[in-house]
């Protein structure tokens, strides 16, 4: 099968998802001007850079009490930081609620049950007991082709790892099982890993 995404794909759901897959999941944080926290999950998401460590999320769409975005972009552009939150397993309910389309005024934190905490370096909330969280300051907002889609970089300045997910001097994901996304209404989580040495190692 080949088509051109400008003609359609004539299937029953828009595979492009699917194709891409597994995708990391940041579960973005964000505060806004009076002080609502905010939480939701990203899949078009990734680390983009080592030195310094850089990462990127890109959101689609828009709520109708935001101006032409989502929450956590508007609220990125107001303060400048966000974090993001490593989703694991245990934890997919809690992610699945913080996705919905929630008011503004809507503390996603309490609405998903999840403890806040204050990050360390920026004045932003983090999960409390995330396997990890990376503290962010946004460093450009892209936009890209069509309507209301965006690209969010940023330096990451902070870094929280959860006692129990380093064993023996590594950060461990069999630990916690991170989500994945896939395609359609699909998720999976790692509970496998194997190792490979790359020839020039």
């Amino acid at each position: 099968m080949f088509y051109r995404p400008e003609d359609g794909h004539g299937l029953p759901h828009n595979p492009f998802n699917a194709i891409i897959t597994p995708r990391p999941i940041g579960w973005i944080s964000t505060r806004d001007g009076n002080g609502v926290n905010n939480l939701a999950p990203y899949s078009f998401f990734n680390g983009v850079a080592y030195f310094p460590p850089q990462v990127m999320f890109a959101s689609t769409g828009q709520k109708p009490d935001q101006d032409n975005t989502k929450d956590s972009v508007a609220n990125i552009r107001e303060t400048g930081v966000f974090c993001v939150n490593v989703a694991e397993y245990a934890k997919r309910e809690a992610l699945n609620a913080t996705s919905a389309g929630l008011a503004k005024e809507v503390d996603e934190f309490a609405h998903a049950g999840l403890t806040a905490a204050e990050c360390s370096e920026i004045a932003c909330a983090r999960i409390a007991d995330a396997p990890a969280a990376l503290e962010c300051r946004m460093t450009q907002i892209v936009p890209l082709e069509g309507q209301n889609n965006v690209l969010v970089l940023a330096e990451v300045v902070g870094v929280h790892m959860r006692d129990d997910c380093i064993r023996d001097g590594r950060f461990d994901v069999r630990a916690f099982q991170p989500l994945a996304r896939l395609g359609y209404r699909d998720y999976s989580h790692v509970t496998e890993v194997f190792e490979m040495t790359r020839p020039d190692d």
